[in-house]
């Protein structure tokens, strides 16, 4: 009876965590397809500033020069990869930290953690979501801003060689020159951003459905609309919290800045102004809001459809 009980709690977790990791997928490819023309507006102003008077400015520029498909959706083949190997892994971890809160603060189910307890969880399943990030995002950040590359640097070979790539070559690429760990180039930055942001991300997440779950109800209760706006909290608390740690993985991927996170965010700020480490800001927060609340609505409803299916 025992072993039949253990094999039964070992299926549950098991589900449970294939549950999480095909919402977060799937949640993941609804985030780039809404968020994407925005993405490219803000890498494009995080690492060359000086190109673009704003964000309006670059984001016609982007569409009259490059178009759609090659300029405001760049990168969307390693953005998809990014987001669904990220959301995917994030998710699947922040289920397993949850339960792993849970035991430590002796709370008997996941779905009576404090906000604080959440936020934890998802501070902890960022750790783990950055290592597939991190190469991802290093292709997509350079496809975004190759022409950028090519124009400051029009006697260089790679850099014109750069805006012809695609996400496939342009991998290959890296690894030829740099090995392996080449595309883990930012991995420091990385894990500097995601771990505070997705403290405060799945902190203001939880937080916001507490407050809008209806009369008598529980935060699980909440309808789209109001999971919707969770959402939109959530992405606009991260990026408010981590921008400037954006800017600077943003910067040592695509110019292949030598030093540490904190040398190139001192250097910067130095250089350039504290507020230059906030380049981006307003097309990201005017992105998250939609793109944020899409991927939550589609996590929660996909994870309901498929626990029901499943008959949990």
């Amino acid at each position: 009876m025992s072993s039949l009980a253990t094999f039964s709690d070992a299926r549950k977790k098991f589900i449970d965590g294939a549950i999480d990791f095909a919402a977060g997928s799937l949640g993941g490819v609804a985030h780039v397809y809404v968020g994407q023309p925005l993405d490219t507006v803000k890498v494009k102003l995080q690492t060359f500033p000086s190109m673009y008077n704003g964000p309006w400015n670059c984001f016609k520029k982007t569409l009259q020069v490059e178009g759609i498909r090659h300029g405001l959706y760049a990168g969307t083949v390693p953005a998809l990869i990014a987001n669904v190997a990220e959301n995917s892994v994030l998710f699947a971890a922040y289920g397993g930290c949850q339960k792993l809160v849970a035991f430590a603060t002796r709370t008997p189910k996941v779905e009576n953690l404090s906000v604080m307890g959440n936020a934890f969880a998802g501070f902890l399943a960022a750790f783990f979501s950055s290592f597939t990030l991190c190469p991802t995002e290093l292709v997509k950040v350079q496809l975004q801003a190759s022409r950028e590359l090519a124009l400051t640097a029009p006697e260089s070979a790679q850099a014109a060689a750069t805006s012809r790539l695609n996400a496939y070559s342009l991998t290959r690429k890296i690894i030829q020159q740099h090995g392996f760990r080449g595309m883990f180039r930012g991995l420091g930055s990385t894990i500097a951003r995601e771990m505070p942001g997705y403290f405060v991300f799945f902190g203001g997440y939880e937080s916001t459905r507490t407050l809008l779950a209806p009369v008598g109800g529980k935060k699980e209760d909440c309808g789209p609309l109001a999971t919707m706006a969770a959402g939109a909290v959530g992405g606009v608390s991260l990026w408010l919290v981590i921008f400037p740690a954006d800017l600077v993985k943003s910067r040592i991927q695509v110019s292949s800045l030598d030093g540490t996170f904190y040398s190139n965010l001192t250097k910067i700020a130095k250089n350039e102004g504290v507020l230059a480490l906030y380049n981006g800001l307003t097309p990201t927060l005017v992105r998250t809001m939609p793109a944020t609340a899409v991927l939550f609505v589609t996590y929660e409803y996909t994870k309901r459809i498929l626990q029901s299916a499943v008959g949990q």
